[in-house]
C-alpha cells in the first residue's frame, strides 16, 4: 500500500471525512474522500443513525467493530455519547453472542494470541507490537474458560479482552493506544468448537496441571518485564485457576481479577451504601453467600477485608461468614473442597445437624444481615426465605446478583413486598423501580463497569506496585458515595449514565489510598487534576497524524 494512503487504513490515525482539504493535500490523499468535510460530531451523528438501522444487538456489535477498525476516535466518540445504551452491546450480554460465532465471523484482530503449544513464542508475540517498556498501561488477558455464563469458548473468547478494554477507555479514558488484549489459548473442552472445521484455536482439550501453571507464569513474567508499568487484568478464568493465580501472584505483580476483586468490590459499594442506611458496622455484619464459586467467594473476601479494617480479628470475621454451594452449607468435613471455599468452611461440630438443611434453615439459624446470591438458581430466594431474612434483622441487605433475568434468585418486585419494604436491594441485572406502599424503590445494578475502569485509572495514575485491599475498598466507597441514600426508596448504587465522571471520582480515591498503603510510585500536588489530565479524550488532535517514520502523511 502506498505510504500516502496508509493513514486511511490506520484506525489510530484515520479521520475519514474529518480531514480538511488542506490536510488531504498535505497527506497526499486528495480525491480519496468525498468532497464534504465533517466535524467529529457530524460523523458520530451519522454513525449513530447507521447503528440504529441495525436489526439486532449482535448486528450493532459487528457494526461498532467495523467503526473501531477504521476510525478509533469516532468509535469512542460514538460509544461515549451513548455509553449507558451501548454498554450491553459492546460487552455483556451481546459479546457472548459474538463469541459463539467468532471463528466463523473472523476478519481481523486487535489481540495477541499466546499458544500453550508454543510457550517459546510468548516474548516474540509481544515484541511484534513494537511497543517499548513505557508504552503500555493495561493488559487484559483471558483463557476464556468461564465466560459470562456461557462457559468455555477457547480462542473465541478473545473478544472478552477486547470488550473489557473498550469499557476501560470509554468509561475512564484509558488511552486505547496504550492497551493490549491477550488470549491464552490453552485448548478447549468445548466439543462444539473441537468439531467445528472453522475453529481457529488449538484443537485439543484444555491443558491443566503443571504445564498450564508454567504457561501462566511465563505470561506473567514476560508481560511484567516487557511492560513494567502495566496493570495485568485477568478475566473469565475458570474457578480452578482464578483465585489461585490471584493469591499466588498478588504481591509479585500488578495484577487484578475483575471476576473476583471487581465483583467483590461492587458488592462492597452496595453494602457501604446500605450501612449508611442501617448505621451498622462492618465488623457486626453476618454474611451468607448462596452460590460459593469464585465470584461469590471473592465477595466474601472483600467483606472479610472490610471487617478486619473495622477492627475484627481474622477469626471473628470468618466466624461471621457462611457459604452455601450445591452440596449445602460449606463445612470442614466435606472432602475435596476447593481452596477458595476451604478458608470459610464452618466447623461441622459448630453448626450441628442444621448444616444439612436447606437455605431457609440456614437463614433461620444464622439470621444474616447480608444475603448474597451468585448461584444462578432462579427463584431460590423464595417468599419464605425473604420473610425469614426480614424477621432476623430490621433492614436486611439483599443482593440477588445472578444474571440474566432467567437466573436471578429473586425479582425485586417480589422481594420488596415480601420484606415489607425493609430489604435494601441491589441486583445483577437492570430492574425498573418497584412501587410499594406509596414509595418507588430504585433498584441499583451491581455493574462492575461502575468500579473497575476507575480502579484501573487510579492504579495507573498512582503507579501502584500492587492492587491492595485498601484500594478496592476505596473504590467501593467512592462508588457508594455517589448515591443519596437519605431519600425514601433510594438505590444503593448509581446509574451508569455518567461513567466518566464517576470513574474519575473512583480513580482519585484509589490513587490516594495507593499512597496511604505505601504502594504508589508517583505523587502529585493536585491529584484530581492529574486524573483528569490522564483521561484520553475521543477528539482529533490539532496536529496531523505521523506515520511510523515520523513524517506527517
Amino acid at each position: 500500500m502506498p505510504v500516502r494512503t496508509a493513514v486511511l487504513q490506520d484506525r489510530s490515525r484515520n479521520r475519514g471525512t474529518a480531514f480538511t482539504r488542506e490536510q488531504r493535500a498535505e497527506l497526499g490523499i486528495t480525491g480519496r474522500l468525498p468532497a464534504a468535510v465533517e466535524t467529529l460530531g457530524e460523523q458520530a451523528a451519522r454513525a449513530y443513525e447507521q447503528l440504529q438501522d441495525q436489526p439486532s444487538d449482535l448486528h450493532k456489535y459487528l457494526y461498532l467493530n467495523q467503526v473501531h477498525d477504521r476510525n478509533q476516535v469516532l468509535y469512542y466518540k460514538l460509544l461515549g455519547d451513548h455509553l449507558a445504551e451501548l454498554l450491553p452491546v459492546v460487552y455483556d450480554p451481546t459479546v457472548g453472542d459474538a463469541i459463539q460465532q467468532w471463528s466463523a465471523d473472523f476478519r481481523d484482530s486487535r489481540a495477541v494470541y499466546l499458544s500453550i503449544d508454543r510457550p517459546e513464542d510468548v516474548e516474540a508475540s509481544f515484541a511484534s507490537l513494537g511497543l517499548g517498556a513505557d508504552d503500555a498501561d493495561l493488559i487484559v488477558v483471558s483463557d476464556a474458560q468461564e465466560i459470562l455464563g456461557i462457559g468455555d469458548w477457547g480462542v473465541n473468547g478473545t473478544d472478552i479482552s477486547i470488550g473489557k478494554l473498550a469499557v476501560y477507555t470509554a468509561a475512564a479514558g484509558i488511552d486505547p493506544d496504550r492497551v493490549i488484549a491477550v488470549n491464552l489459548d490453552v485448548g478447549t473442552d468445548n466439543e462444539q468448537l473441537l468439531n467445528d472445521p472453522r475453529y481457529l484455536g488449538n484443537r485439543h482439550a484444555r491443558i491443566t496441571g503443571k504445564r498450564y501453571d508454567d504457561f501462566v507464569a511465563r505470561y506473567l513474567e514476560t508481560a511484567a518485564r516487557l511492560f513494567p508499568h502495566a496493570l495485568l487484568h485477568f478475566e473469565d478464568f475458570g474457578p480452578s485457576h482464578a483465585r489461585r493465580i490471584l493469591v499466588d501472584n498478588a504481591t509479585r505483580y500488578r495484577i487484578f481479577n475483575d471476576d473476583m476483586q471487581g465483583t467483590g468490590a461492587i458488592v462492597m459499594a452496595a453494602v457501604f451504601a446500605a450501612l449508611r442506611v442501617t448505621g451498622g458496622r462492618w465488623a457486626e455484619q453476618r454474611l451468607v453467600v448462596f452460590g460459593a464459586g469464585t465470584a461469590g467467594t471473592g465477595m466474601a473476601d472483600q467483606i472479610h477485608a472490610a471487617m478486619l479494617r473495622d477492627g475484627a480479628t481474622d477469626g471473628e470475621a470468618k466466624s461471621n461468614i457462611w457459604l452455601i454451594d450445591v452440596h449445602g452449607l460449606v463445612t470442614d468435613d466435606m472432602g475435596d473442597l476447593p481452596d477458595y471455599q476451604r478458608v470459610y468452611a464452618r466447623p461441622k461440630n459448630e453448626v450441628g445437624s442444621w448444616a444439612d438443611g436447606d437455605l431457609l434453615t440456614t437463614i433461620e439459624h444464622v439470621r444474616p444481615t447480608i444475603l448474597i446470591g451468585t448461584s444462578t438458581a432462579h427463584n431460590a430466594f423464595t417468599e419464605a426465605v425473604v420473610r425469614a431474612l426480614a424477621k432476623g434483622t430490621d433492614r436486611p441487605i439483599l443482593l440477588p446478583l445472578s444474571n440474566p433475568t432467567s437466573r436471578i434468585e429473586v425479582m425485586p418486585s417480589d422481594a420488596v413486598p415480601w420484606s415489607g419494604g425493609r430489604a435494601l436491594i441491589a441486583t445483577g441485572i437492570p430492574v425498573p423501580p418497584v412501587e410499594y406502599d406509596g414509595v418507588a424503590y430504585v433498584i441499583g445494578q451491581a455493574n462492575n463497569a461502575l468500579l473497575y475502569p476507575g480502579l484501573g485509572l487510579g492504579t495507573i495514575v498512582s503507579g501502584a506496585r500492587h492492587v491492595t485491599d485498601g484500594m478496592l475498598l476505596a473504590a467501593a466507597e467512592a462508588v457508594a458515595g455517589q448515591v443519596d441514600v437519605s431519600k425514601p426508596g433510594a438505590g444503593l448504587l448509581p446509574p451508569v449514565d455518567d461513567l466518566r465522571a464517576s470513574s474519575a471520582t473512583v480513580a482519585v480515591a484509589v490513587a490516594k489510598t495507593a499512597v496511604a498503603d505505601g504502594v504508589a510510585t508517583k505523587s502529585y500536588d493536585d491529584l484530581a487534576s492529574a486524573v483528569r489530565d490522564a483521561m484520553w479524550q475521543p477528539a482529533y488532535p490539532e496536529d496531523l497524524p505521523a506515520d511510523e517514520t515520523g513524517d506527517r502523511r
